[in-house]
């Protein structure tokens, strides 16, 4: 079964830092891209940074300079470092996987896995 799970979230003061794990189970995590969207309420989700089976990274305009995108693939686990957050970063963050994607894949429709998510509240 393949499956994604999400963990590291929380309640946060604006500044602060949190990373984010991925784990990935039921798949052969090598041959695939990852990446993080957010959806906060309200809103669409949205593309936070991708890391491609390569280790290519893109990140959103909104995020560059404070996220940091990082795979292990021995652990099957990829991580999202984030730092400096704002109260704007309050969202629910999710994981998503594409088999041979790129780094350039922004659109939750070309990833057709997911994971659960996890909340991610700063507080001002």
């Amino acid at each position: 079964q393949v499956r994604l799970v999400e963990s590291g979230g929380g309640l946060v003061q604006t500044g602060g830092s949190l990373r984010l794990s991925c784990t990935a189970s039921g798949l052969t995590f090598n041959n695939y891209a990852m990446a993080w969207f957010r959806q906060a309420p309200g809103k669409k989700r949205e593309f936070v940074a991708t890391i491609s089976r390569l280790e290519n990274i893109h990140y959103a305009d909104s995020v560059k300079g404070r996220f940091t995108v990082s795979r292990d693939n021995a652990k099957t686990t990829a991580y999202l470092q984030m730092n400096s957050l704002q109260p704007d970063d309050t969202a629910v963050y999710y994981c998503a996987a594409d088999e041979w994607g790129s780094a350039y894949q922004t659109l939750p429709s070309q990833y057709d896995i997911w994971g659960q998510g996890t909340q991610v509240t700063v507080s001002s």
